[in-house]
């Protein structure tokens, strides 16, 4: 059944019902945004002007005339509006859906055909032309409206005007708008006045909002200490007056009808405001507390002396700041030897006290972390008192506190003798000559006192020094000088500057016996058993080095199998011996932790018997490389040690030539220098050469000492280049580092060589250092090439059961390899203490991450270590 034309457009067009009718409203919206945009905009602009109170602020004429401007404006675009508006109809929105479909479908369905009316075969074509186009019309979609008007407003000024309107909404009022009215004509007395404003402003710190106080009720006011009242009177002068009682002014009162009033609230009271819209608050004050601060408990010292001190402080609003304030307690000082004369007048210690970075300052827990060993005061009696201060400049503090200001311990006596000398210079600048004899009675014997000549020659210029200004007075430059020298010279004592990791050991051993005879505290305790396990490791490492090499010489299976039966012994033995130690001292039994000692220091000392045996394992071109680099790096310190006698000898006028010759070389040689059996024999017979120049004394020629120095370090850099020709590691960047490093150590040793040979000793030693420090660094590189070298080593090549044996220290335990690293049995994480040391390690590096005085590069390593583990 064929249906009519007329029925087919009807249903399309009933199809396109709700989809014509949204595109006609789109163009609604379309003119209405086009036409009344500048209309909106001047609406805005006038509304958000007077809820800001513009109005009241400038003079009538000024009002006057912004009406005139804005009643203007607001006509022009009311004739814009109506100029551009027009109610789209029903075809033009048609017609703009018929546009947005291909082939205007909408058109299509609504015309009629022209010709063929009468020829079925051309209408059936038309009625399938229509039926095609119903079906794409069926499609049809609203069309959107286009609400851009950039165009017509390049410089967006309706933006404006809507910024405007809702600051006035965030911070003005819409009350406001009615006061317009007071200045229409015929109404000009209520456009004088009387009228006014008020606000309520509390202090910043306290984090509150300004208050306004035309929108406030009358009633009960709660404001906090310190708020700012402003209050304007507009109108007759007289028609409003104010009374308050919050302020507590007696004395330059303005008075009650002043057209501007401003006060603080100080005190409970009320504010009332008499006349024409006045009102009254009953004001209830909220009073800002004074800080608070208390220490927690006595003062936890480390054993190198840095003093934590634990606090609390906590205000209403929060602490701005503190500081620790300690002066010495003069009375109780025990006034002998040095402390008998009065001290020198020096001002009181303070330090900041540390608040949270972030977070609330209002109740919190800190530290006080500071380090008094350099300072004179320390171990002697103080008194120390904390403040802190709010950011109403109230400050709280505590009573003045007794107690000892901590400072590092010196358990060696030399060592002590020469913190006391130092802290009766820093008492008074009178104790200068009586220093000076103690200090000269007291190395009287360097031999029986030092480990090394340098340190005894330092200690000789300090007394020299002292002795020099005690006869023409001392300033305090220099008084500071030779204290940082003595605190420098006590800390070589303590701690010592040994290379020889037996010597090491020795010491370590010697420091915690006289801890254990001068009660030690835990913290001192656990400080000297980590030294003494460092310098055990040290040792043992050290003898299982000159085990191998000796091996390599006299190597005797028989004696090779005696020793690895006499010296079996695990790790985890040592450590129990060490921790029984620790734990006896901790417990107070004192006697016993000194056999123990004892008994470890017989077994180290039995160890030590036995190191010069033949060993089990041969030297790999890498160990070869790095015993060669050792005794090099060994070699230029002592010729180092001995330009640096030279140049004490000079700056001595009553010492003859060669007067240092009797102990040149550390192991008691006749040459210059630690080590003198040198490799090609070079060594020796120089150092011969100038024993027997210092033997001639007065007859050797000025310059004639540093001549032979300047021949050792030639012969030295030639060395050093022999051995880079031979080094291991080529084509990796391990040992491309290696070889950089000892390239930088060969040109300081060339400026090393040149400034001996010009007498210039002092340039001579700054090259000599930097020659060791950059042997230190090719040393530390080749290492590790080597150890790649041997993690990329396939199973079975090149590693022997004899290899594995050998790699074994004398207690039976895998140690490091010749390169220094670390073996596979060797890990840092097995023993019984483990966890204990890697939670010390954890906490050190918190530590150190919240020092502020560090490196920015050190702290972000150290955060970045915190962050992985």
């Amino acid at each position: 059944m064929n249906t009519s034309p007329n029925t087919d457009r009807k249903d399309a067009l009933s199809a396109l019902r709700w989809p014509l009718r949204l595109t006609w409203a789109g163009m609604l919206a379309e003119g209405l945004v086009q036409a009344l945009w500048p209309l909106l905009s001047v609406t805005l602009l006038v509304l958000a002007a007077l809820m800001m109170g513009l109005q009241d602020v400038v003079s009538l004429e000024v009002v006057w005339g912004a009406a005139v401007v804005a009643g203007l404006g607001w006509l022009a675009a009311l004739v814009h509006a109506l100029r551009r508006f027009r109610l789209p109809t029903q075809g033009a929105a048609m017609a703009r859906l018929d546009r947005s479909l291909p082939g205007r479908p909408i058109q299509a369905l609504l015309d009629d055909p022209a010709i063929g009316k009468g020829d079925p075969a051309a209408m059936a074509v038309w009625r399938a032309h229509k039926a095609r186009m119903a079906a794409r019309a069926a499609t049809a979609r609203a069309v959107p409206a286009d609400l851009r008007v950039s165009r017509r407003d390049p410089y967006a000024l309706r933006y404006v005007a809507v910024l405007a309107f809702g600051m006035a909404l965030l911070f003005g009022s819409v009350l406001r708008v009615a006061s317009v009215a007071d200045m229409a004509p015929g109404r000009g007395g209520l456009a004088q006045g009387p009228v006014w404003e008020g606000w309520a402003e509390p202090p910043r710190y306290t984090g509150r909002p300004t208050l306004y106080l035309n929108d406030l009720d009358a009633g009960p006011l709660t404001l906090p200490a310190g708020t700012l009242i402003t209050l304007r009177f507009y109108g007759d002068v007289g028609a409003l007056t104010l009374a308050e009682t919050v302020s507590g002014r007696t004395t330059d009162v303005p008075a009650a009808s002043d057209p501007a009033q401003d006060f603080a609230v100080v005190q409970d009271g009320s504010i009332a405001i008499d006349g024409p819209g006045g009102r009254r608050w009953d004001v209830t004050m909220l009073a800002d507390t004074a800080p608070e601060v208390e220490q927690l408990g006595p003062p936890e010292v480390s054993a190198l002396g840095e003093m934590r001190l634990p606090f609390a402080a906590r205000d209403d609003y929060g602490v701005e700041a503190g500081e620790a304030r300690i002066t010495l307690d003069l009375a109780s000082v025990s006034r002998r030897y040095g402390l008998v004369v009065d001290p020198d007048p020096r001002p009181e210690v303070i330090v900041p006290l540390p608040t949270p970075i972030a977070g609330n300052r209002a109740d919190f827990e800190e530290n006080l972390i500071e380090d008094f060993s350099k300072h004179p005061w320390a171990n002697l009696p103080v008194r120390i008192s904390m403040s802190v201060l709010d950011s109403a400049e109230q400050i709280g503090q505590t009573a003045p506190r007794q107690m000892t200001l901590p400072g590092r311990r010196f358990f060696d006596p030399a060592a002590a003798a020469v913190i006391e000398m130092r802290r009766d210079l820093l008492w008074s600048k009178s104790n200068t000559t009586r220093m000076a004899q103690v200090l000269r009675a007291v190395a009287y014997r360097p031999g029986d006192l030092f480990r090394s000549e340098v340190t005894a020659l330092r200690l000789r210029d300090v007394i020299n020094r002292l002795e020099l200004h005690a006869r023409y007075g001392l300033s305090d430059e220099i008084q500071d000088e030779l204290a940082e020298d003595l605190w420098g010279l006590a800390i070589e004592l303590e701690e010592g500057v040994l290379a020889d990791a037996l010597e090491r050991m020795r010491r370590a051993q010697d420091r915690l016996n006289e801890a254990i005879k001068n009660g030690a505290s835990k913290e001192e305790i656990a400080e000297l058993m980590d030294e003494l396990r460092r310098a055990t490791e040290e040792y043992l490492q050290q003898l299982q080095r000159q085990q191998a090499q000796e091996n390599e010489q006299n190597g005797d299976p028989q004696q090779q199998g005696e020793q690895g039966e006499t010296m079996q012994m695990t790790q985890d033995d040592l450590q129990r011996m060490m921790d029984r130690i620790q734990e006896l001292m901790e417990q107070g039994r004192m006697a016993e932790a000194e056999e123990a000692l004892r008994e470890l220091q017989e077994l180290m000392e039995n160890m030590r018997v036995t190191e010069g045996q033949p060993g089990q394992n041969g030297q790999s071109p890498g160990q070869q490389a790095m015993e060669g680099l050792s005794e090099t790096l060994r070699e230029q310190q002592g010729l180092s040690d001995q330009a640096f006698r030279d140049l004490q000898e000079q700056f001595n006028p009553g010492a003859q030539a060669g007067e240092s010759q009797g102990n040149e070389g550390r192991n008691g040689g006749q040459g210059r220098g630690e080590s003198h059996e040198g490799q090609n024999g070079q060594g020796q017979g120089q150092d011969q050469q100038q024993g027997e120049n210092g033997q001639r004394g007065e007859q050797a020629e000025p310059g004639q000492g540093q001549e032979g120095l300047a021949e050792r370090q030639q012969a030295l850099r030639e060395e050093l280049r022999r051995q880079q020709q031979n080094l291991p590691g080529q084509g990796t960047p391990e040992g491309r580092a290696a070889r950089d490093a000892l390239d930088r150590a060969g040109r300081a040793m060339d400026g090393a060589e040149e400034a001996l040979r010009n007498n210039d000793l002092a340039e001579a030693i700054d090259n000599q250092s930097q020659a060791m420090e950059a042997l230190r660094e090719g040393m530390r590189a080749l290492g590790e090439a080597m150890a790649e070298q041997e993690r990329q080593q396939q199973p079975g090549q090149g590693d022997t059961e004899q290899g594995g044996r050998a790699n074994r220290d004398p207690l039976g335990r895998e140690g490091e390899s010749a390169e220094g690293g670390l073996s596979d049995g060797g890990r840092i994480g097995e023993g019984p203490d483990a966890s204990d040391r890697a939670r010390r390690l954890l906490d050190e590096i918190r530590r150190r991450s919240g020092q502020t005085e560090r490196p920015e590069l050190e702290r972000d390593y150290l955060n970045r270590l915190l962050d992985r583990f």
